[in-house]
């Protein structure tokens, strides 16, 4: 049996940013996750210069690929919106496995199946005991699985559905591109560069809209591969890759006792561009805090709206999410 003060499930942002919070307090503390890092995540790997400033991340020195935007392009039913900005890319197998290292946790491969309570710790698959326990595994974290899911039910109108690829590729176009609701879609779909010759490209909906429509998402995906095709000459040969998770919705329950949850395994993303990695870290680092100092555990404002909860915010979310709001009691369908 391995005893622990904190354990961290899943050495994504989330989980690395609490480990590296907790090692600086002097926690100790250990990360678990089923896979051995690097390891290939698929993410769009888009991030703000919050995130930059929050894990300190210097572009200077850092080893992997870093790509910085200045402006992103919008294509809106017909309308082509280049936005000034500072944005940059990375990819989330170098980003991840950057992060982890920097936390100096230990980290050991483990798939956590089985969570229980036993006289005040956390008893992990017979395996491992710990004080306090941060679920920071993604959508289907087992932290949540076992503690947290009745008192915080996923909301399926919030979940969404992706393809995507992420490849080797001599881009000529070296800014980000979003197409919103193409032919009907419930969300957008992304080109975005990478440094050194790569590109990811992928598209996104909400999944319960598509299933009402009668609409696969892999209709809108063949429309996106030639809308490449012709705008930017790229021949899609590849099959791409799909994952789910849910966009902000209710988040009463995110701690309970000495356990907490993080990132995508609380449904954070943001519900104007799905942003997942900016509210991932700073749930993250709030757990922390809240080990080491006592702090309260509140989320309300740590995954506001990518483009700042304005107008244009707001029109993206219902164009997405059609008005979806707090649930009434009893409308969130546990999965």
């Amino acid at each position: 049996m391995r005893n622990c003060e904190v354990i961290v499930v899943g050495g994504g942002p989330a989980g690395a940013s609490a480990a590296r919070r907790l090692q600086q307090g002097g926690a100790q503390v250990l990360v678990l996750d089923k896979e051995v890092f690097p390891r290939p995540k698929l993410c769009a790997g888009w991030i703000t210069p919050e995130v930059v400033r929050d894990v300190d991340l210097d572009p200077a020195t850092y080893p992997h690929r870093f790509l910085s935007f200045r402006r992103l392009h919008w294509h809106l039913k017909g309308l082509h919106l280049p936005i000034p900005c500072v944005q940059h890319s990375i990819r989330r197998l170098e980003f991840d496995a950057w992060l982890l290292e920097q936390s100096g946790a230990q980290v050991a491969a483990h798939t956590v199946r089985q969570i229980e309570r036993d006289r005040g710790d956390y008893l992990i698959d017979g395996q491992y005991r710990c004080k306090y326990l941060i679920g920071a595994a993604g959508t289907a974290c087992p932290v949540h699985r076992n503690l947290f899911r009745q008192a915080l039910p996923r909301v399926r109108a919030l979940q969404t559905v992706t393809l995507e690829l992420e490849f080797a590729h001599e881009w000529r176009d070296p800014d980000c591109h979003l197409w919103f609701f193409e032919d009907g879609l419930p969300g957008y779909s992304w080109y975005v560069p990478k440094a050194r010759g790569w590109l990811n490209v992928g598209i996104g909906g909400m999944a319960q809209r598509l299933k009402q429509r009668g609409e696969d998402i892999w209709l809108h995906w063949q429309r996106f591969s030639q809308r490449l095709e012709q705008r930017f000459g790229i021949r899609i040969a590849l099959e791409p890759s799909g994952y789910s998770y849910y966009v902000r919705g209710p988040i009463d329950v995110v701690r309970l006792d000495n356990a907490f949850l993080t990132g995508d395994a609380a449904g954070l993303a943001t519900r104007d561009l799905c942003e997942g990695i900016g509210p991932a870290v700073r749930s993250g680092l709030r757990a922390a805090d809240s080990v080491l100092h006592g702090a309260d555990y509140d989320l309300a404002n740590v995954t506001g709206a990518s483009m700042g909860g304005g107008w244009i915010s707001r029109m993206v979310d219902w164009g997405f999410t059609r008005g979806v709001g707090r649930p009434a009691v009893g409308a969130a369908a546990p999965i």
